[in-house]
């Protein structure tokens, strides 16, 4: 594929499908547990309350996968979409705030075991910096620029309080990083090219509220 169709082609993929292929991936390892080597859109489309149409028009973004009639090799699938999603190798991670939400995201297994290792803390607590916690050194927050700068951190999480958030990521942009979570409840500005992914525990569970009071199907999915 030549460089000007792949750009047209990465414009055309919405974030619905990107999520969609995580659905899948996660479906392929659910199918793979269960000893089976071949799987139909139909399969995966039950496992996540979809359609086949739409898990075969997501796939067909990427190429040709399977063989009519015969399903697609769950091996050789669940491989080519974690090349997709960058989850075929290991990103180093740091994290800004080892509060409550910062050190369960720490203890959190399942990153490291889909790829996503934190190894670097930073925290503004006298009482926590130089500490070792989980097995990781926490470093001065005033230092950040400096420590992740040039170093071999991919992504940074952050899970410090809306009043300070915005700062904390103009240190880490400075740093060059360019791939930012953020737990903070606040909306940040960053260059065109820094992509940042919010996560509000609030706003999820004010959609769950909301979902009861309208007596909205259980099932309902945004």
């Amino acid at each position: 594929m030549d460089e000007f169709r792949e750009t047209e082609l990465k414009k055309r993929i919405s974030e619905s499908t990107i999520r969609r292929l995580s659905l899948y991936h996660r479906a392929l390892e659910i199918v793979e547990e269960n000893g089976s080597e071949t799987v139909s859109s139909k399969e995966l489309a039950k496992i996540e309350k979809l359609t086949p149409a739409q898990v075969r028009k997501d796939l067909s973004f990427f190429g040709s996968f399977g063989t009519r009639g015969l399903g697609y090799p769950v091996k050789d699938l669940k491989a080519k979409i974690a090349r997709i999603l960058g989850i075929d190798r290991v990103w180093n991670i740091a994290l800004v705030g080892v509060g409550n939400i910062g050190s369960a995201l720490v203890s959190y297994k399942e990153f490291a075991r889909q790829g996503f290792k934190i190894v670097k803390l930073f925290d503004n607590d006298q009482r926590k910096i130089g500490s070792n916690h989980k097995g990781i050194v926490v470093s001065d927050i005033k230092n950040i620029v400096s420590e992740l700068s040039g170093s071999e951190i991919e992504m940074v999480v952050v899970c410090v309080p809306g009043s300070v958030a915005q700062f904390v990521v103009n240190d880490i942009v400075k740093a060059g990083l360019r791939a930012i979570l953020n737990f903070a409840p606040v909306n940040l500005k960053v260059p065109d090219d820094v992509f940042v992914r919010n996560e509000n525990m609030a706003m999820e569970l004010e959609y769950l509220s909301y979902a009861l009071v309208n007596n909205h199907s259980k099932n309902r999915v945004k």
